[in-house]
């Protein structure tokens, strides 16, 4: 791993380099959160409209008058129910197989820094032969480990912050999933700083765009890809 640059950019080259990235490609986000919420919330009605989970979370919020103790007691008898955990595996497939749509916008920002034709196809490159394999067995792995670590949280925003750096460096540098890690944390070593504010700064305008304006969360939701493509190509250096 080499720093690109004689001396470490600041913390606003990186953000501006990330907004331009997304600014450049607002038609791609469009495309992907359309594709994106079109498959996930067709999965989503359909589980629900079979298993009513819906209806047993509104059941549940009834008892949330009686305190925290009634209500987790009727969440807790909720999740017991097959329903909801075929439900729920439904929604974890879903976005397991959603994931490698993701990479696409690796593929776009790399062919802008070439100066090379986009194309919509470019944001299917995650699924292309043996890349979605690739792909969606890494995020296997990513998710049992996140769901694992979630109920602590603090573990689980640790778990964001070891692999934020793992599916580009697979894609640009082909490397191991282990092997990507290491780099990871040795990046975040000498650049927490500037990924910390990178991450909260994606994690906001990710979702303002729903909070303010709902249709405008089709175009923040995947600014993520283009924050961590703008740290990526500040923190890493590929050899030819």
């Amino acid at each position: 791993m080499q720093s690109r640059y004689p001396q470490k950019p600041g913390i606003d080259f990186i953000l501006k380099q990330a907004f331009f990235y997304w600014n450049k490609t607002l038609f791609f986000q469009l495309i992907f959160s359309i594709f994106y919420f079109g498959i996930f919330f067709t999965v989503f009605f359909f589980f629900d409209g079979r298993y009513g989970i819906l209806a047993q979370y509104a059941e549940a919020a009834k008892y949330a008058k009686d305190g925290v103790e009634a209500y987790s007691a009727q969440v807790v008898k909720m999740q017991s129910n097959p329903g909801f955990q075929y439900f729920s595996w439904a929604i974890i497939g879903t976005s397991i197989f959603l994931y490698p749509l993701n990479i696409g916008f690796y593929q776009i920002y790399r062919k802008i820094d070439l100066k090379e034709k986009l194309e919509l196809g470019d944001l299917l490159v995650g699924y292309n032969g043996f890349n979605f394999f690739k792909y969606i067995g890494y995020y296997i792995f990513w998710s049992f480990v996140y769901i694992y670590t979630f109920q602590t949280i603090v573990l689980a925003v640790i778990w964001v912050f070891v692999t934020i750096f793992v599916a580009p460096l697979m894609f640009f540098s082909n490397k191991r999933i282990f092997e990507a890690i290491s780099l990871n944390l040795q990046a975040l070593r000498k650049y927490f700083l500037e990924i910390l504010v990178c991450v909260i700064v994606a994690v906001f305008f990710k979702f303002i765009g729903f909070a303010l304006f709902f249709i405008g969360g089709l175009f923040t939701f995947p600014f993520w890809n283009a924050m961590i493509y703008s740290l990526y190509k500040t923190v890493f250096s590929e050899k030819s």
